[in-house]
Formats: C-alpha cells, sequence, structure tokens
C-alpha cells in the first residue's frame, strides 16, 4: 500500500501540536510495510505536477491513499484533484472552529467564517480522522458529510527517555526552586492562560510555562499582558529546544484550557509521572478519570485547591503520576500504527464506516 501523506505548511507547523500529531503518525508508519510520502506532486511540487499535459495524467503522485492533515489552500488542491481521480481521501481533522478561538488577535472574528469552510473541506473526505469522540460530536454537529473516526494523536514515549537528567539544569536556567507548576506548548488564552496567571499571582509556587508565545502585532492583547508583566514567580521560557527540559524540571502539570482535541503536552506529563490537574472538559472526561490519573478542575476555587493537596500530599502525587504512567501507555504508537492502517484499508475497500473501527 502505498500513502501520500502530506502536512501542508510544515516548516510553520513543527512547533505545534498538528507538527507533533504528524510526526507521531509517521514514526508509527515506518513500524509497518505500508509505503510513504510526502509530497503529494509529480516531480516533488504543484509545478512539476501540472506540466503533463491536460488529461495525460494526474497531476498527483501515484498513491493508493492521500492523507491530508492541514486545512491550506494547498491540501484543498490535493483534495480536489484526489476527489476528480478517485483516489480515497483521508482529512486528519486537527483544526475546528472551537479550538481555533483565542488564539491570535482576530481569531475568534475569523471563527465563523472558518467554520462554514471547515465543513465544506471536511466533507470532501472518504474519511475524516480525529483526535477524539469529543471532537468526532463537534464536528457533527457542523454537520460534516463524510464518516468521522476518532484516533489517539499518540504518544512517542520514548522521546522522553532520560527527563530527569535534565532537571537541575534546567530549574538553575530558569531559576527555579520548590514545587514547580508548569505547562508545556504554546502561549494561548485558549490554553488556559489567565487561570495560570492568576494561580500564580494567588499562590507562593513556582510557576513556569514551557513554549513560544507572540510578542508582535498578531499577539492577543491577554498573552501581552500576561508575558510582558507577569508575577514574580512565573516565568515564561520562550521556546525550549529539548522538551525533556520542561517535564524534567516541573513537578505538577497544570492544563486548565478551554477547549481541547485530545493533548498531547497532557500525555507527556503524564508519560513521565506528573501529577495532572486539568479542567472538566468532556475529552478530558474521555480519556482520563479523576482522582485516578489526574484531578478534574471546574472552578478557579478549585484548581487552587488541587495545586494545594498536590504540595501538601507527595503520597498523591505519586499516586496519580504512576497511574498516569499507565494511561499514557495505551496511547502507544502502535496503536497509531493499527489505527492508521485500519483506516487506509477500510476507504480503499470503499467501506471507511466508523461502526468498524
Amino acid at each position: 500500500m502505498r500513502v501520500c501523506h502530506y502536512l501542508e505548511f510544515a516548516d510553520r507547523l513543527a512547533r505545534s501540536g498538528i507538527g507533533t500529531s504528524v510526526d507521531h503518525q509517521r514514526a508509527a508508519l515506518a513500524e509497518t510495510s505500508i509505503e510513504v510520502t510526502r509530497s503529494p506532486w509529480r516531480g516533488g511540487g504543484p509545478r512539476g505536477g501540472l506540466r503533463a499535459p491536460a488529461g495525460a495524467r494526474s497531476p498527483l503522485a501515484d498513491a493508493d491513499v492521500v492523507h491530508l492533515n492541514v486545512i491550506g489552500p494547498a491540501s484543498l488542491a490535493v483534495a480536489l484533484a484526489a476527489r476528480a481521480r478517485s483516489i480515497p481521501l483521508v482529512l486528519h481533522a486537527h483544526v475546528t472552529r472551537e479550538d481555533f478561538r483565542d488564539s491570535f488577535r482576530g481569531s475568534n472574528v475569523l471563527a465563523g467564517p472558518l467554520g462554514a469552510y471547515l465543513k465544506r473541506f471536511y466533507s470532501l473526505a472518504d474519511l475524516v480522522l480525529c483526535p477524539s469522540e469529543y471532537t468526532r460530536e463537534t464536528l457533527r454537529s457542523y454537520p460534516i458529510d463524510a464518516p468521522i473516526r476518532p484516533i489517539t494523536n499518540g504518544i512517542d514515549i520514548d522521546s522522553l527517555d532520560g527527563y530527569r537528567e535534565f532537571r537541575a539544569s534546567t530549574r538553575a536556567e530558569y531559576d527555579l526552586d520548590g514545587l514547580v507548576v508548569f505547562a508545556v506548548g504554546n502561549v494561548f488564552e485558549r490554553k488556559g492562560l489567565s487561570t495560570f496567571g492568576r494561580l500564580a499571582r494567588e499562590t507562593e509556587y513556582e510557576f513556569a510555562w514551557f513554549g513560544p508565545y507572540d510578542s508582535g502585532p498578531q499577539a492577543s492583547a491577554t498573552v501581552r499582558k500576561w508575558t510582558s508583566d507577569p508575577p514574580a514567580n512565573l516565568t515564561f521560557t520562550g521556546w525550549v529546544d529539548d522538551k525533556r527540559a520542561a517535564f524534567g524540571a516541573g513537578d505538577v502539570y497544570l492544563f486548565p484550557t478551554k477547549v481541547e482535541n485530545q493533548g498531547i503536552a497532557v500525555l507527556e506529563a503524564m508519560a513521565t509521572g506528573k501529577p495532572c490537574v486539568l479542567r472538566d472538559l468532556p475529552v478530558f472526561r474521555e480519556y482520563f478519570e479523576d482522582g485516578v490519573d489526574c484531578l478534574l478542575c471546574e472552578t478557579h476555587d478549585e484548581f487552587r485547591d488541587a495545586l494545594d493537596r498536590l504540595a501538601d500530599d507527595p503520597d498523591l502525587r505519586e499516586r496519580l503520576g504512576e497511574n498516569a504512567r499507565e494511561t499514557a501507555r495505551e496511547h502507544s504508537l502502535d496503536r497509531v500504527a493499527e489505527g492508521l492502517d485500519a483506516a487506509y484499508r477500510d476507504v480503499i475497500a470503499g467501506d471507511p464506516s466508523p461502526e468498524r473501527h
């Protein structure tokens, strides 16, 4: 089986959750017999693909399945070309109208038109893949005229090996001491930035957010406010070259995100045995259990109480962390490979019904 596995804007998305998910997919597929190509075009690009005489051959490179991970103009062109040539088309729904909001300046204004575009774009697919049942129900509400199948984003557990070795050096670099409450990923209000900042301001724990943030005109007012004048106990590190530095330095993973399709960084925190404090969202209820492998909170006071409980109870931190490790193992790359293989075979067979998964 030959699959075209395309990521538009690959360089720009290298530091994003989409980029990480695609890395996981490709690492998983590398352990299968599936042949993977990354460019959808003959000759490596759209110009080379279009040089052939009209009707002589498809501008698309030969593939049994086309799998697209982004919603941009090149991806749309590839999707339309695949449809025209009756090549089975899999679209991965990493983006929804809901999780686009509160991402950057103007994102809330654009969320409405984006929703209309996503409805049409995802409906081109023979099969839509998404990270969770929650995301599937969100897409169904648009509605999307295509079968939708959840598949975990997965976690590359091996990529976290040796994270403990980064603890001392990372803490020294960012002047962190004592119990460190931390987050990993891009700094957005949607990720719970204001809650994170207020909790830092109200407590005496060290807080650190490991991840890039916008500082130019594209930055939202909320991001500029917190990153330009944070509380004394809150550090925004910017991009870190090795994610193991973050998971080595931190003690309690705090993720008060407002909307999430799954949360790869949560799974990474769990894989390193960190107790996780999460907002009580349907997507987290789908994968995690309150009081077993995490603490789920609804209100600001509940978040603060959860941090205090964990600070005062090392045994609770250890128990939640050990259970979290087991949860993370359920999202191995083997599971990603199995899900992708089944999806490709089903669309080739012309039966991509979600009930087959």
